[in-house]
């Protein structure tokens, strides 16, 4: 596809073909999302559709179609590179004799001899598209140039070959070869830049491509040996050395080191990882090594889905691109209409070389025409963002939600999961000494209370094991242990109480300092004698108080929801600065409470990680789910925050109205690029400075202005 213009022609093919719900065809990442009913048609049929209009469609396998098309673009811009390069051979003497030597000998035979192979080789694709084009009535940026070119070129062979037809006329007749062949080597350069600019846009997904390891070491019969990315199996044993990249999803079973996860998270500093920790495919180890067990390979690890959700997310269309579409499809129409009335007019009303000027302006309003602007306006700067996004470790669906997010008001969060960690852990112990700090472990090692994996998480690295340990569990309550001939309590306060366990009065006071901390104490004694407290909350994530301030001073509302009692809500809201906070809601009154807010004219952002906020998330505005939460509110989500802070959510924010902004003035740029070049170019400054436009120099601006737009997009990636 060379412009807007064809991908509104191939979409409307597709679309309008038996079978077909509906087609959406991007002009910049050169895709089509087809809907259709496999028992009426089927991809080949399709294929043969946009063949006959002089495209093509790949329909392959994904990973064969993804390296064909790779080299039929590696061959078009190989090929495009040989043609500027030739038709610049010929450019350049041709502009000499016809900018400030027309009036030598045999000026215009010269000019002839050199735009001849510009036009009819070097030009020839844009003959063979633009015929193409009219076979089934339609019209592109080929037609354009094909006309405004086929039209210089054949008058300036009438009068080189009958001068006398117009001398006898009275009109002394200039030939138009260097209008003719330069703007073809004008148009070639334009495309050349426009390919290499697009090539970058496609940078964020390259990288991401580039992360995937192509071999790896495995351990099959009690040996190493390596084996393409293809072989390995889901359970294999893959060996990881220092500086390798991880090939697959799966987690450590011996060995440890530190994982630089940027790629995936956003995050710059590197991760322990240790003996259980998951890994991920496209990251990258550093000095250890270790031994992974594969959980997920080939499509279903983390960076394939990233990659292609990516993928799908650039290829989709923002509302504002639907209105350009309607635009880019009668475009082309309009501009041969304006160009065949300008000629008319000059024709009809200028007293002398009437039809001179009239075939000038014809030209000149064919070839400064652009609908590739208008196209690449759109598609280039939602490609670089969601790239942008990516690279940040956000996950953006689709085009509208990256529009949407610049216009949030009120951003509602979950608690657990979101804010804070998700996993309650010892945060705070007072009176515990050594020798019953093992009892202790070795109690919580045995127990099925949820909370005590959180004090054999403390505890893991500085004790060990006491075998011999008899226990039993009091539901609600806690647990009782016997070792040797004493007996011990680990639980709340009524199992102290009921025990005749007295709690010393600095005790009470250490708990009373921590009343404000939403933590539940776990009190652990030894027959009648308490020996220390325990607090374990679920504590905050490091990023999320600065995440709140940061979204409070861009004046957006921040609110909680949670299902947990009214003083945990509380004492969080405190810890990370949320004034407005409900607890005890329930799943269904969640998605109530964002439907409520939205009916107060609000835009809102649901943030959560598990199954309970999958209502919420959908009935937002915008919704973002947490990459280390359930897979069903990812799914739900229209954005994914890999890294699970919630800071990633003022940079989605700055993504999305930055991206918008480049929208804007690509559209600006292009639509008032057409409106003042066109007139220009029709001779509107003629009669008032004598100015008329040279086809050669609109062909110029025409180029530049596709690139122009394809570069501010680019800007995006340095913000």
């Amino acid at each position: 596809m060379s412009c807007a213009a064809c991908a509104s022609s191939s979409q409307s093919i597709l679309q309008d073909q038996v079978g077909v719900f509906s087609a959406e065809v991007n002009y910049a990442t050169q895709q089509a999302v087809v809907k259709y009913a496999a028992n009426i048609v089927q991809p080949h049929q399709l294929k043969t559709a946009v063949q006959n209009a002089g495209f093509d469609l790949l329909i392959e396998d994904l990973k064969k179609d993804k390296e064909k098309q790779k080299e039929i673009k590696r061959k078009q811009f190989k090929q495009l590179q040989f043609k500027l390069i030739g038709a610049t051979i010929f450019a350049l003497p041709l502009l000499v004799i016809g900018m400030f030597f027309m009036d030598v000998p045999y000026a215009n035979w010269i000019m002839f001899v050199l735009a001849t192979p510009l036009v009819l080789y070097f030009g020839n694709s844009f003959f063979v598209r633009a015929y193409q084009q009219a076979k089934i009535k339609s019209a592109n940026m080929d037609t354009l140039v094909a006309l405004s070119t086929g039209v210089a070129y054949i008058y300036s062979l009438f009068v080189l070959f009958f001068p006398d037809f117009w001398h006898a006329r009275g009109i002394h007749a200039h030939v138009y070869f260097e209008s003719a062949g330069i703007v073809i080597a004008f148009v070639l350069f334009g495309r050349f830049l426009e390919e290499r600019a697009k090539i970058q846009t496609f940078d964020s997904l390259e990288k991401l491509m580039g992360l995937q390891a192509k071999n790896l070491w495995v351990i099959r019969n009690n040996q190493e040996i390596e084996i393409t990315i293809d072989e390995v199996l889901v359970g294999d044993w893959v060996v990881v050395k220092p500086g390798d990249k991880i090939p697959v999803d799966g987690h450590v079973i011996s060995g440890s080191s530190y994982v630089d996860e940027s790629m995936i998270t956003g995050e710059p500093i590197a991760v322990a990882k240790q003996i259980n920790d998951t890994v991920y495919a496209g990251t990258l180890n550093q000095k250890g090594s270790f031994r992974i067990q594969a959980n997920k390979v080939g499509s279903q690890t983390l960076l394939s889905q990233i990659i292609l959700k990516v993928e799908q997310a650039q290829s989709s269309k923002a509302p504002i691109q639907h209105l350009v579409d309607k635009v880019s499809k009668i475009f082309v129409p309009i501009v041969v209409a304006i160009a065949c009335l300008s000629f008319f007019v000059w024709l009809f009303l200028a007293s002398q070389n009437g039809f001179v000027l009239g075939l000038n302006a014809f030209v000149t309003v064919l070839v400064i025409a652009c609908p590739c602007a208008l196209g690449l306006a759109t598609p280039t700067a939602i490609m670089v963002g969601m790239g942008k996004a990516a690279e940040k470790g956000i996950l953006v669906q689709d085009a509208e939600s990256l529009e949407r997010a610049q216009h949030i008001t009120t951003v509602v969060l979950d608690k657990t999961g979101t804010i804070t960690k998700g996993e309650p852990s010892v945060q705070a112990t007072y009176g515990l000494q050594a020798p019953e700090i093992e009892v202790l472990y070795s109690i919580e090692k045995q127990s099925e209370h949820p909370l005590a994996d959180a004090v054999v998480n403390y505890f893991k690295d500085e004790t060990r094991y006491i075998e011999n340990i008899t226990i039993e569990n009091l539901v609600g309550q806690g647990v009782k242990a016997t070792y040797f001939n004493d007996t011990f309590w680990v639980g709340n306060l009524p199992l102290m109480e009921q025990n005749k366990i007295s709690i010393p009065i600095d005790v009470l006071d250490w708990k009373n300092n921590r009343k404000n901390l939403a933590e539940t104490i776990i009190y652990f004694a030894k027959n009648n004698n308490l020996l220390g407290v325990l607090a374990i909350a679920d504590a905050v994530k490091a990023t999320s108080k600065n995440a709140i301030d940061h979204l409070q001073k861009m004046h957006i509302d921040v609110i909680m929801l949670t299902g947990d009692q009214y003083e945990t809500a509380q004492a969080i809201a405190n810890q990370v600065g949320i004034k407005t906070f409900k607890a005890g809601v329930l799943p269904d009154e969640k998605a109530a409470y964002v439907k409520q807010l939205q009916a107060q004219g609000k835009v809102v952002a649901m943030v959560g990680d598990g199954v309970n906020d999958t209502n919420a998330l959908a009935q937002a505005d915008v919704s973002l789910a947490m990459g280390k939460g359930s897979d069903v509110a990812m799914d739900v989500a229209q954005m994914t925050i890999i890294s699970s802070d919630l800071d990633k959510i003022p940079q989605a924010i700055s993504v999305s109205k930055q991206t918008q902004n480049t929208i804007k003035q690509n559209l600006f740029w292009a639509f008032i690029y057409n409106i003042i070049g066109i007139p220009i170019a029709a001779g509107a400054l003629y009669f008032y400075n004598g100015f008329l436009l040279n086809p050669m120099w609109a062909g110029a601006a025409m180029a530049l202005s596709s690139v122009s737009v394809v570069a501010n997009s680019l800007r995006l990636k340095f913000k």
